[in-house]
């Protein structure tokens, strides 16, 4: 059974990095878009990054963290990651992860309807 769990959460000072994993089980991720999201109380879901998948190295970004967050994959470890930094309070949110359904060639997208795996999330909380 496919399983997605994220990781590398926590509370950190406005300024600060955090690196979110997401381990991906169950199936190989290899060829699949995995996209991280996020969601701050009483806002709606919002994508933040994804990746494709293969060796196409492409992302896309959320203008909102765009120059601030990385995104990255190891095949070998089932892995995607999230490297942010000069976190915001604005940042403060659950942080998703999740998988497209099948393989897909284009750009991917930060659109939470074409993404049909998730994870549980893990919180982030920008705070002084």
């Amino acid at each position: 059974q496919l399983q997605l769990v994220e990781s590398g959460g926590g509370t950190v000072q406005p300024g600060g990095s955090l690196r979110l994993s997401c381990a991906v089980s169950g199936s190989t991720m290899d060829s699949y878009v995995i996209g991280w999201f996020r969601q701050a109380p009483g806002k709606e879901r919002e994508g933040v990054s994804c990746i494709n998948g293969g060796d196409r190295d492409m992302a896309n970004y959320a203008d909102s963290v765009k120059g601030r967050f990385t995104i990255s994959r190891d095949n070998a470890k089932n892995t995607v990651y999230l490297q942010m930094t000069n976190l915001k309070p604005e940042d403060t949110a659950v942080y998703y992860c999740a998988r497209e359904p099948g393989p897909y060639l284009g750009l991917c997208m930060v659109a939470a309807g074409r993404y049909a795996f998730w994870g549980q999330g893990t919180q982030v909380t920008v705070s002084s």
